[in-house]
């Protein structure tokens, strides 16, 4: 019998919900591109439920427990003696979600002989050590594109919300005031911008795909250049390297995971070839951006605005800086954690457990690495550091 271990984040300040906000969620047919939703055999949840924390367990207790599995869920995942490293020496599977990670690092691995599978519920699987992972020969898998839409949506509310001015001005009301010109001194139209993405992967292109309605000047630079018929459908300029396509953009937004040639990739040298003003918006990973250089450019002026949902660590302390520098959009992890998002990302992880624990083959779209190298979707998106 497997011991799961499942990290997740803490339930609300005022209790596990017993009601929401709606009564359901809308149904979806597939994904765009033709990639089928997750297909477990059945699910023990509603869909629409707070499922990505604690009380939530991702709907999974009953499904394992019947069948004779250990499940344990935990928030507790940081610093000497955390729950997550009281119980990950015996664990064979370990469940964590970008939003709340679980730092599988070389350490943590090498303590955990048992260890033979690491799922991420939802997409991003930066938190696990990879090279480690393969050495050890642990099978790393991910939900993939179970909230690729739902990010690319949080993206182009963020480029909105900075370039209208949208937060400050929203405070204004909230304080009582009805401060115009202070609210429209900072706002402008997106209409005409040059916006651009650094990667143009399910999200990069989801996003370029709602952008083009606001007759925007689209950009982007992946190392898999798109199709040429798309392209041609949206207009898209095709740049080699971040370093070439910044210095024309009014906005950058930033699609790409974490691995060694991405990591502190916008640094003062980059951030200094932008435009004056230019806006940044990073959903992928904290660690994408050199976290002071994003401060002094915000205090300078150079970036006009920074909005993003990813720290590092994850929480992030009282004491970032992100939290109090100027025009800034941030929030907590949360753009890929939607409640529309938590059903197919709890479903993709029952399917993956399913197959895990039947010896049967998990979906080649949802690896990340397994029989000791990168695999699937990992052999796509990731490098590791011998690469």
């Amino acid at each position: 019998m497997a011991k799961v271990l499942c990290v997740l984040y803490d339930d609300p300040i005022n209790g596990y919900p017993t009601t929401y906000a709606r009564d359901g969620l809308p149904e979806l047919a597939g994904y765009p591109g033709g990639q089928t939703l997750p297909s477990p055999k059945a699910i023990d949840f509603t869909p629409g439920q707070l499922l990505g924390s604690v009380s939530g367990e991702l709907g999974l207790r009953r499904f394992l427990e019947e069948r004779g599995h250990t499940l344990v869920v935990t928030s507790d995942k940081d610093g000497d003696g955390s729950a997550f490293d009281r119980e990950l020496p015996d664990a064979d599977v370990v469940i964590s979600q970008p939003f709340w990670p679980a730092y599988l690092t070389a350490e943590r691995i090498a303590r955990a002989p048992k260890l033979k599978l690491a799922i991420t519920a939802g997409i991003g699987s930066d938190h696990v050590d990879l090279d480690a992972a393969i050495a050890h020969d642990v099978t790393v898998a991910e939900v993939t594109y179970c909230n690729s839409i739902s990010v690319a949506e949080h993206v182009v509310m963020m480029i909105l919300s900075l370039v209208r001015n949208y937060l400050p001005s929203h405070q204004t009301v909230l304080d009582g005031g009805w401060n115009i010109a202070d609210s429209v001194a900072r706002s402008y139209d997106v209409e005409g911008m040059h916006v651009g993405t650094v990667a143009a992967g399910r999200i990069g292109l989801a996003v370029l795909r709602r952008l083009k309605p606001f007759d925007v000047h689209l950009h982007y630079t992946d190392k898999h250049r798109l199709p040429r018929e798309t392209e041609e459908e949206l207009g898209i300029t095709f740049h080699p390297d971040a370093a070439a396509m910044v210095p024309v953009c009014d906005v950058v937004t930033v699609n790409a995971p974490l691995h060694p040639q991405t990591e502190g990739l916008f640094d003062d040298k980059l951030i200094a070839t932008m435009k004056r003003g230019a806006y940044l918006i990073n959903t992928a990973r904290a660690k994408i951006a050199d976290r002071d250089a994003i401060v002094r450019a915000l205090e300078s002026g150079q970036l006009a605005g920074y909005a993003g949902d990813v720290w590092y660590p994850q929480p992030a302390p009282a004491d970032h800086p992100w939290r109090s520098m100027p025009h800034h959009g941030m929030t907590p992890h949360i753009s890929g954690s939607s409640l529309s998002a938590q059903a197919r990302y709890a479903a993709g992880t029952r399917e993956i457990l399913e197959s895990w624990l039947e010896g049967t083959p998990i979906r080649e779209e949802y690896l990340i690495a397994h029989g000791g190298g990168l695999a699937g979707a990992g052999a796509h998106s990731y490098t590791t550091r011998a690469r």
